[in-house]
């Protein structure tokens, strides 16, 4: 008679109670095409890149920026703390750099020694945004109902 009030397998079971004396048995291999290959697919993963973007409206801008740069979009100087990579509005003078004197206001354009432009690491995603103003699939459209 068992100690045990059920009879059923657990893992203070030994192998000599299970009836398998030897080391276990292997499953026989399956048969492979030699066609197909071993190793697992690679998964297709998105690309990074470094990109400079305008603190305001968020453009792409180029990374070379001189003291007279502006935003191709908002006009904004690039040349200025908001785009800098030492900006931190909870540090002092809100500079992690050592600086005498608060530079104000922050998005206008400044001749700080220290400057470089904030690059940030995005994911390259989707593909190339269409080069026409208009899509392909609405200008196909539009012309079913000219005259």
């Amino acid at each position: 008679m068992s100690d045990r009030k059920y009879r059923q397998r657990g893992y203070q079971d030994d192998d000599r109670q299970r009836g398998s004396g030897g080391a276990p048995s292997r499953k026989p291999m399956e048969p492979r095409d030699p066609r197909m290959p071993r190793d697992p697919h690679v998964p297709n993963m998105p690309g990074f890149r470094e990109v400079f973007r305008c603190a305001r409206c968020g453009v792409l801008e180029s990374l070379d920026i001189g003291s007279q740069s502006r935003c191709s979009k908002c006009g904004v100087d690039l040349h200025a703390c908001i785009h800098c990579a030492s900006f931190d509005s909870g540090a002092r003078f809100e500079c992690t750099q050592r600086i005498a004197a608060r530079v104000s206001p922050k998005d206008v354009k400044n001749e700080c020694p220290s400057f470089s432009p904030r690059v940030k690491v995005e994911r390259e995603t989707g593909s190339s945004p269409a080069t026409s103003s208009q899509s392909s699939a609405k200008k196909a459209f539009d012309d079913l109902f000219k005259f």
